[in-house]
């Protein structure tokens, strides 16, 4: 299509004035234009259509005393439109935005490419700079430059108009509304610079695909900022006001070049861009992006965690519409790293038997006590509940090393104490409850160590009594397990519910040998003009004896060296976990840890259907921790726990 050519009747009639020899101006005449050249340019038709608004601004100042009940437009001094938030990961990579109808990011007027800012006025309104509010003579004016492009465009009201009309008025086409509309246009240019007025209009104005205000319509259409955008970019933009959805170029690229010629005439007229630089902006190709307003989470037990979270803290209205800055503590490439090693490794034990449908995983760092990885569940498309944060299922075993530093920490035991394996029963409300080993059996006197590292029932049991129940649930407490939790005799072999998370987040207390800070997925959380709202940068505290700590970490390496969690055996890395198994197999668990990372995996079936007879933790959940450790650690260095030799033992 060519470029129409320049229109004489677009061209204003200068008056007759004496001929003085100036310098010849340079740079964009919209600049120049902006800038108060607009003045000297100014011909005759301007200056009746100034003198038209001053005598039309007067009557209807007159006029706007009747309406007393209009919004009051200084509230736009504190106005903040409402703004997407956004989700990311440790390293700034976008997880997922949170926004409701409306998907806006705010910018400052600077920060909007100028080449937009000139196409958008040239469209909406080629006279902003000069009117006050209202143009009477914008009617014709348009009606005249619609017929002679042979299309809208140029519309009636002023650009400060349709920003009333967007933020305090309805959009149906009355003589009152209209009338109200003029109102308080003519308000707004009394109080607000031209500039802040752009500003205002340019962050809310609908841009087609859920996308409201130039920054977020920018980044969904060229896959960049305002600030970048080129002149072809910004005629596409500026042409889409009128009808974003008829111009989308994911709609209708013909429909969004044809448009965009009648912009770029617009400006050629105008003499803001030269004939060569419009031909040159319509003949380059347009890298259109795709929709982002609806994209679906790049890790979504993560991201819906988080939003759970930030929800019960500052509610779901901030969360949404707040424009947070969401930084997470996850690693992306790690995290989908971690969910390929976990998810293939359960696809194995499904092949060799294993009769459980999903599987969850929790890991976090020691260090730091940050989430690195969640995996909720087999595949989120078929299920949004996240196992790993929101599943309270029986620990079984996994519970005992709760007991076992409880013992220790008392000053009492040693892993050397020796306890009976023998047959016991306690009363449990009007029936007695009698601890079974599993498989059977009795191994009558044995060390804390070897009861611990063969998983025996009845010395658990025993130890718990012995050290106080209530004391095994402070420590639980203090290890950060809100989950509620009863004195019960059964409480040492995990007869209570737990999830993965808080099972890894109280096993990396003792991986750091004692020193902990709260578990949390969440690093940092700012609004848009990055204040900050939530910080979570650790503060570890000193919070288990170092020796007591010590001493069940090398009991619990045990377990992996030559206990029930030898399929979790890392090699020559040092590791430290143990395994979990509940009656009738309806759960089963590996928990366990490395200086640098500590991690919980748990296998079952929803319904809470058995899994069979010999379904343990250490036969299967035991293999999928090591595939997940495995594949976390490459490239890390061992690194070794401390000897409980290095600290005194506490005082009874």
């Amino acid at each position: 299509m060519r470029l129409k050519p320049l229109s004489s009747s677009t061209v204003p009639q200068k008056r007759k004035v004496k001929k003085v020899r100036r310098k010849p101006k340079k740079g964009n005449p919209f600049l120049r234009f902006v800038g108060g050249t607009l003045q000297n340019a100014a011909g005759t038709v301007i200056g009746f259509s100034m003198l038209a608004s001053a005598i039309a601004a007067g009557g209807l100042v007159g006029l706007a005393v009747s309406f007393r009940n209009l919004p009051d437009v200084r509230t736009l001094r504190s106005y903040v439109p409402t703004e997407t938030s956004y989700i990311y990961d440790i390293n700034g990579k976008l997880l997922l935005s949170l926004h409701g109808e409306a998907n806006r990011t705010n910018i400052d007027l600077d920060r909007i490419a100028p080449n937009l800012k000139m196409a958008v006025i040239a469209v909406e309104d080629g006279h902003f700079y000069q009117h006050k509010g209202i143009n009477p003579t914008s009617v014709g004016r348009a009606m005249l430059a619609n017929y002679e492009e042979g299309a809208i465009i140029e519309g009636a009201s002023t650009i400060t108009m349709q920003l009333v009309k967007n933020l305090f008025l309805a959009q149906d086409r009355t003589y009152n509304r209209k009338l109200a509309e003029t109102v308080l246009a003519l308000r707004i240019e009394q109080i607000f610079p031209k500039a802040e007025i752009l500003e205002m209009y340019l962050n809310n104005i609908y841009w087609g695909h859920n996308n409201y205000g130039v920054e977020t319509a920018a980044e969904s259409y060229f896959n960049k900022s305002a600030a970048d955008l080129t002149l072809a970019e910004s005629a596409v933009m500026a042409g889409m006001i009128q009808a974003p959805e008829q111009y989308s170029p994911f709609k209708n690229y013909q429909a969004t070049k044809q448009r965009q010629l009648v912009v770029l005439n617009r400006l050629r007229d105008l003499g803001w861009i030269t004939p060569d630089e419009a031909e040159a902006a319509y003949k380059e190709p347009l890298l259109v992006g795709q929709p982002t307003a609806w994209k679906s989470s790049a890790s979504p037990y993560i991201t819906q965690a988080v939003v759970e979270e930030l929800t019960q803290r500052f509610g779901e209205e901030l969360v949404k519409k707040g424009g947070m800055r969401i930084q997470t503590t996850v690693d992306m490439n790690f995290q989908r790293r971690a969910e390929e090693s976990v998810r293939a490794a359960f696809r194995q034990a499904r092949n060799r038997g294993l009769r459980a449908d999903q599987v969850a995983m929790a890991a976090v760092d020691p260090r730091t006590h940050f989430v690195k990885a969640l995996v909720g569940g087999t595949s989120y498309t078929d299920s949004q509940f996240n196992r790993a944060t929101q599943s309270k299922r029986q620990p079984g075993s996994s519970f005992k090393p709760f007991v076992y530093y409880t013992a220790f920490a008392s000053g009492k035991y040693t892993p050397y104490t020796t306890i009976q394996d023998t047959p016991v029963s306690y009363p449990d409300g009007d029936k007695m409850y009698t601890p079974q080993n599993y498989g059977g059996g009795f191994s009558g006197t044995v060390s804390l160590f070897d009861a611990l590292k063969s998983s025996k029932n009845i010395p658990a049991v025993k130890l718990g009594k012995a050290v106080g129940l209530d004391r095994v649930i402070e420590l639980c407490r203090l290890l950060g397990i809100d989950s509620p939790l009863q004195p019960v005799v059964s409480l040492p072999l995990g007869a209570v519910g737990i999830s993965p998370l808080e099972m890894a987040g109280a096993y990396a207390t003792f991986a750091s040998n004692g020193w902990q800070s709260d578990v949390t997925l969440i690093l940092r959380v700012t609004d848009s003009q990055g204040n900050i709202l939530l910080d979570n940068t650790p503060d570890p505290q000193l919070v288990l004896d170092p020796w007591a700590t010590a001493s069940l970490t090398s009991i619990l390496q045990g377990v992996i060296d030559s206990g029930t969690g030898k399929n979790a055996s890392l090699g020559d890395r040092p590791a430290a976990g143990k395994t979990g198994t509940t009656s009738s197999e309806r759960d089963v668990w590996f928990v366990g840890y490395v200086p640098q990372l500590a991690a919980a995996v748990w296998i079952g079936n929803d319904d809470y259907r058995p899994m069979g007879k010999g379904t343990t933790g250490g036969g299967y959940a035991a293999p999928i921790w090591q595939a997940f450790m495995k594949e976390a650690l490459k490239g890390e260095k061992p690194s070794y726990f401390p000897a409980a030799s290095k600290y005194e033992r506490p005082k009874p």
